[in-house]
């Protein structure tokens, strides 16, 4: 990914879109807002317990970063499921969000977004139909499959072509991090193939590889062109809120993808 700075937020970007005239992105860190400790700085998360108003200024922040405002945004209320809804519009000030972890688009200047703090940002773009989408895969997501959801929904809503759909992992808990239970580790062996491979033993507990297994499950899908950030939440603190290396007293960091209505 590329890391990029500016006078406010800093954000990343994934090699293989950055540059792009016909995709806007980025994936914000921490950095570059208003909020002040524990939420320190960019908090774009409304349930955390930051100052409402500090939240909507780093919104604000965050989509200027990119050239966008907060009239061209869909999002939802992410709830760690795999429902995936196409957005058409962008929501109407004080609308009540939909549940769900995936979106989708084919309108040019609709921006997508999600809020992360160990969570993985999964986001995708078809070039050849010009769809983008984006899911948000904590463990209960993964494993039940949200990133498949936001495919098939990008091949039943518009002919999109899993050998054409580029997906980027962002910045998330990485394995060496992520100590689970049996309750997590038992849900793997479920609902993944070659589970004990994405489960590693450590001080009595599983390490559990969210990269990898989101990477496969693409994979499964047919989605190919596939680009790992390999950037740990949880210890990259000082760029990233990690919920589990902060013991949940942090803020959400947020990511967007949007169709570029000028390109």
């Amino acid at each position: 990914m590329q890391r990029i700075e500016t006078a406010g937020p800093v954000y990343y970007q994934f090699d293989q879109w950055a540059g792009a005239d016909a995709v806007i992105h980025g994936v914000f860190t921490r950095i570059g807002g208003v909020s002040r400790a524990p939420w320190r700085s960019l908090n774009v998360g409304s349930t955390v317990g930051d100052d409402p108003q500090a939240v909507e200024r780093n919104r604000a922040l965050m989509y200027e970063a990119l050239g966008l405002n907060s009239g061209q945004v869909h999002t939802v209320w992410q709830v760690h499921g795999v429902r995936t809804i196409v957005a058409t519009e962008p929501l109407a000030a004080g609308a009540v969000l939909e549940q769900a972890d995936g979106l989708v688009t084919d309108r040019p200047g609709l921006a997508l977004v999600m809020r992360f703090a160990d969570c993985v940002p999964v986001l995708l773009y078809d070039p050849t139909r010009q769809v983008v989408g984006i899911a948000h895969a904590g463990w209960r997501g993964t494993v039940a499959g949200v990133a498949t959801s936001v495919v098939q929904t990008m091949r039943e809503q518009f002919g999109c072509r899993p050998e054409d759909i580029q997906a980027g992992i962002g910045p998330s808990i990485g394995p060496d991090e992520y100590q689970v239970g049996e309750e997590v580790a038992a849900a793997v062996r479920e609902n993944l193939p070659d589970p004990e491979s994405l489960l590693a033993r450590s001080n009595g507990a599983f390490q559990f590889d969210l990269w990898e297994a989101n990477r496969r499950i693409l994979e499964a899908s047919g989605v190919t062109q596939i680009e790992l950030a390999g950037i740990s939440t949880a210890r990259r603190t000082d760029e990233f809120y990690s919920h589990r290396a902060e013991h949940g007293r942090t803020g959400r960091f947020g990511a967007v993808i949007c169709l570029n209505a000028g390109a």
